[in-house]
Formats: C-alpha cells, structure tokens, sequence
C-alpha cells in the first residue's frame, strides 16, 4: 500500500470517528473548567473550596463540540435557504 493509500485511509478514519462522536455526544467537557462548572480556589489553611462559576460554559460544564457547531450552522442556514 502507498504512503498516499495509507494516509488517506487514516485521515478518512479519524475524520469519521469524530463525526461519529459529534453525533452520539454533541456537548463535551468546558476546557477552561474542565466540567467542573467552577473554579477551584484555597481557604486560608488551604483546603479546596468551591470558587467562581465558569463564565465559559455558564457553570453547566459542558461545551458544544466544533464539529457539532459547524453541523447546526449548515443545516440552520440550509433550512433557512430553502424555505
């Protein structure tokens, strides 16, 4: 198999996956909070406390995936050219 075969099929692969887990889990973990909703902060002796909601995510912690996004974006902009 070439170099070019082999790339094409690992590029394809990878580009399915990724569809495939947009469509069965369209919200991932918020990366600045990673899915906490908040921040983690200390008290005065160092013990964890809750902190901050995450302004990212709207303390829900849980994002849109990109490839999710791009999804909606086509279909709401198909529909709204074809009525």
């Amino acid at each position: 198999m070439s170099l070019a075969a082999l790339t094409t099929t690992f590029l394809l692969t990878v580009t399915l996956g990724y569809v495939a887990r947009c469509w069965l889990s369209p919200f991932g973990d918020c990366r600045k909070c990673a899915g906490m909703g908040h921040d983690l902060t200390t008290d005065r002796k160092g013990k964890p406390k809750r902190g901050r909601d995450c302004r990212r995510c709207h303390a829900t912690g849980k994002r849109i995936r990109v490839g999710r996004w791009i999804y909606n974006r086509a279909a709401r902009t198909y529909r709204a050219g074809t009525r």
